[in-house]
């Protein structure tokens, strides 16, 4: 008498790749739970992940836009600071001035020491207008013309603001040229009119930097805004269901027990068919 023995337990077979399955299910959802991310990589949602990274482009665009806009800011408050420099310079040269104005009571000694005075002020000047820089870049020596500061994700000419900031030197305030002098109770006369226009153009300078100023803060309360609502959005999107997921882990969990142990019994159960001939 012959036998044919057959090694086929299907019960194994199908326990094993149950288990093969729930494996793969609760590895996936540990990486889930550990990164905090439901898409990972494209695979995970090829639509999904494409939306994802134009959001997250979007706002991190608009995280540096904040950034550039508050650069903007630092930059106009420190070229507000220096004016406000000048322009008390400004309302000492122009006391000086009229006080050399008043001929009658003034001699040549009290001339001529307004007029060093004034001259050392129109120095100040120059000084502050010639060193006031943001990094290496100049504010008020004139040379600030056209320049450009991105404050938007893109690159649309709405999302960017172009300025200058107008030279602030003696010279090209106007009061330092030899007319502007107060040796004299005649030149002082004249000096008033120059030293008050000069004032005036500060005044206009600060408007203008101010206005700059304010405007860039308006834009970055506004992108900051924009940039948490993209992020709150792309989280949504990405981010894992942590109660949910949980909730998958453990079934998981429970399935991969149970798996093993059905393998395990169907591993133990007769593995030989026998057909007698």
């Amino acid at each position: 008498m012959s036998s044919l023995v057959v090694n086929t337990n299907l019960s194994a077979i199908a326990a094993y790749n149950n288990l093969n399955a729930t494996d793969s299910n609760m590895s996936q959802a540990i990486q889930e739970l550990s990164s905090g991310l439901a898409i990972q990589t494209a695979a995970d949602g090829p639509a999904a992940y494409v939306q994802s990274q134009a959001l997250e482009s979007q706002a991190n665009g608009y995280e540096q836009a904040i950034a550039n806009a508050q650069d903007g800011v630092s930059l106009v408050q420190t070229a507000s600071g220096a004016l406000n420099q000048i322009s008390s310079i400004l309302q000492t040269m122009n006391q000086l001035a009229i006080s050399s104005a008043n001929g009658a009571t003034n001699d040549s000694t009290s001339l001529q020491a307004n007029q060093q005075e004034f001259l050392a002020l129109q120095s100040d000047i120059n000084q502050i207008a010639s060193t006031t820089s943001y990094g290496t870049t100049n504010l008020l020596d004139g040379s600030f013309s056209n320049q450009v500061l991105q404050v938007g994700a893109f690159a649309y000419g709405s999302q960017q603001i172009n300025f200058s900031i107008q030279g602030a030197s003696a010279g090209a305030l106007g009061v330092g040229t030899s007319a502007a002098s107060v040796g004299t109770a005649a030149a002082a006369s004249a000096a008033i009119n120059l030293v008050q226009a000069a004032i005036a153009s500060v005044d206009a300078i600060e408007a203008q930097v101010g206005a700059i100023q304010n405007e860039l803060q308006a834009i970055a309360a506004n992108l900051t805004v924009g940039q948490q609502n993209l992020s709150a959005a792309n989280s949504q999107l990405v981010d894992v269901n942590m109660a949910q997921e949980m909730t998958v882990f453990s079934t998981d969990q429970i399935l991969m027990q149970t798996g093993t142990a059905m393998l395990a019994q169907a591993q133990q159960a007769p593995a030989l068919v026998e057909k007698l001939i």
